[in-house]
C-alpha cells in the first residue's frame, strides 16, 4: 500500500491544478445542495402541514380546494355523522397581488368560520387580532407580509374590488398555510358572489371514528364528496415541487459531468508529471493495483475536498425564504430552503461519485505504464 501521505503531498506540489479543481467541485456540490435544500424545504411544507385527527372533504374528481365546490347544504349533513366532533365550512379564492419586488402573482384567500383557527393547534395570531365576522378585515402569514406590497399589520390590501384592512399576522409554524390570507367567510362569499363551500375541515373524535366517517361519507348519496385526512391532501400536493426537482436534477447532471472533466484533467496531469515516479514505485516493488488504488484515493481525496468546501459554501441558505408557484392552483406557495444532515451527507457522496468517475480512467493509465517506457521519459 503506497502511503497516503505521498498523495497528499502530491496535490500540496500541484497547488494550482489542486485549487481549480476543489473550487470546480465545491462550487457544483453548492449548488446541488441548495436545489435539494429547496426542494426539502417545499415537500416539508406540505408534509408538515395537518393534525391526525382532521379530514378534508373537498368535490369528488378535484386536485385541490381551489378547484372544489359544492352546496353549503352538505356541511350540515357531515356534522350529523357519528364519529364527528366540529366541522367547518371554507372557501378558498385566488387574488393577484403585487409582490414587493414589483411583479405580481396569485395568493391564496381562504374565507374561514370561527371553528376553522382552533381546529388547527398549531397556528396561532403573532401580531395584532383575529379578523371580524362580516366586516372587510383579513389576517395573513409572516411570509406574506413579508414578500407582497400592502400586507403588513394596518395597512390596506385590495381583495377583490374592495380594500380589506390587515389586522393580524398569522404563524403558521411554517405550513402549507404559510402561503394564505385568512377572512371571514361570509365576508369573502359576499365579495366573490360565491355562496358555496370549497372544502369542510373535520375534525374527528378518536382515530376510530376515521374511518367510520370515511365509510359514511361515501355511503352517503347527498354528499358526493372525497375524504382525505388532511396530512394525506396536504402530502398529495407536494407533486408541485415536481417540475423543480426536475429542473434541479438536470442542472446537477450536467454540473457534475463538467466536475468529472476537471477532476479527470487534474489526474491526468498528474499522471504525466509523475511519469518517473510511477516507474520508481514499481521498481520499489510496488504492484499495478497499489498504484491504481493509490490515483483512486487522490482522485477522491480531492473530490471530497471540495465537497467539504460545497457543503459549507451552501450552508447561508438554510432557512432562506422564497415562494415558486404551485401546479395544482396556480398560487404561490411559500417556503423555506432546508439543509439537513442527510443532505450534507448527500452532497459529500456525490463529490465522492465525482471524483471516483473522473479518476477512474487516469488511474487506469498510470497503473498501466511500462517501467522501461516511464524511466525513458
Amino acid at each position: 500500500m503506497i502511503p497516503i501521505r505521498y498523495n497528499l503531498r502530491s496535490l500540496v506540489v500541484r497547488r494550482v491544478g489542486t485549487v481549480m479543481t476543489v473550487v470546480g467541485v465545491a462550487l457544483t456540490v453548492t449548488v446541488f445542495v441548495s436545489i435539494l435544500a429547496m426542494i426539502q424545504g417545499l415537500q416539508n411544507t406540505f408534509v408538515e402541514t395537518g393534525d391526525p385527527l382532521n379530514l378534508i372533504l373537498i368535490r369528488k374528481g378535484s386536485t385541490s380546494e381551489v378547484n372544489s365546490f359544492f352546496d353549503r347544504e352538505i356541511k350540515g349533513i357531515v356534522e350529523t355523522m357519528d364519529g364527528v366532533e366540529s366541522v367547518s365550512g371554507e372557501a378558498l379564492v385566488l387574488v393577484n397581488s403585487p409582490r414587493t419586488t414589483g411583479e405580481s402573482t396569485n395568493i391564496v384567500v381562504r374565507g374561514v368560520s370561527d371553528k376553522s383557527l382552533s381546529l388547527r393547534p398549531q397556528l396561532k395570531i403573532a401580531e395584532g387580532r383575529l379578523f371580524r365576522p362580516g366586516l372587510r378585515e383579513i389576517v395573513v402569514s409572516r411570509s406574506i407580509a413579508s414578500r407582497f406590497k400592502n400586507a403588513n399589520l394596518g395597512e390596506d390590501l385590495k381583495i377583490g374590488r374592495t380594500t380589506w384592512k390587515v389586522v393580524g399576522i398569522l404563524d403558521a409554524a411554517r405550513t402549507a398555510y404559510d402561503s394564505e390570507a385568512w377572512a371571514d367567510y361570509n365576508a369573502i362569499a359576499e365579495e366573490f358572489d360565491r355562496p358555496i363551500y370549497s372544502s369542510l375541515l373535520v375534525r374527528a373524535t378518536d382515530q376510530a371514528a376515521i374511518q367510520s366517517i370515511k365509510a359514511r361519507v361515501e355511503e352517503d348519496r347527498r354528499v358526493k364528496l372525497s375524504v382525505l385526512g388532511e396530512r394525506e391532501y396536504f402530502a398529495s400536493q407536494t407533486n408541485a415541487a415536481l417540475p423543480i426537482q426536475i429542473l434541479g436534477y438536470l442542472v446537477g447532471t450536467i454540473m457534475a459531468v463538467g466536475s468529472c472533466f476537471a477532476v479527470m484533467n487534474t489526474m491526468y496531469a498528474a499522471t504525466t508529471y509523475r511519469t518517473r515516479e510511477i516507474a520508481t514505485l514499481r521498481i520499489l516493488g510496488f504492484k499495478r493495483g497499489n498504484i491504481l488504488l493509490s490515483f483512486m484515493l487522490e482522485s477522491i481525496a480531492l473530490s471530497l475536498i471540495g465537497g467539504i468546501l460545497g457543503c459549507l459554501l451552501a450552508l447561508p441558505v438554510h432557512g432562506i425564504s422564497t415562494g415558486t408557484a404551485n401546479f395544482n392552483n396556480f398560487a404561490e406557495v411559500l417556503f423555506q430552503f432546508r439543509i439537513t444532515p442527510l443532505l450534507i451527507g448527500i452532497g459529500l457522496g456525490f463529490a465522492i461519485i465525482m471524483g471516483t468517475i473522473g479518476g477512474l480512467l487516469p488511474a487506469f493509465r498510470a497503473a498501466r505504464i511500462p517501467i522501461v517506457r516511464a524511466l525513458r521519459t
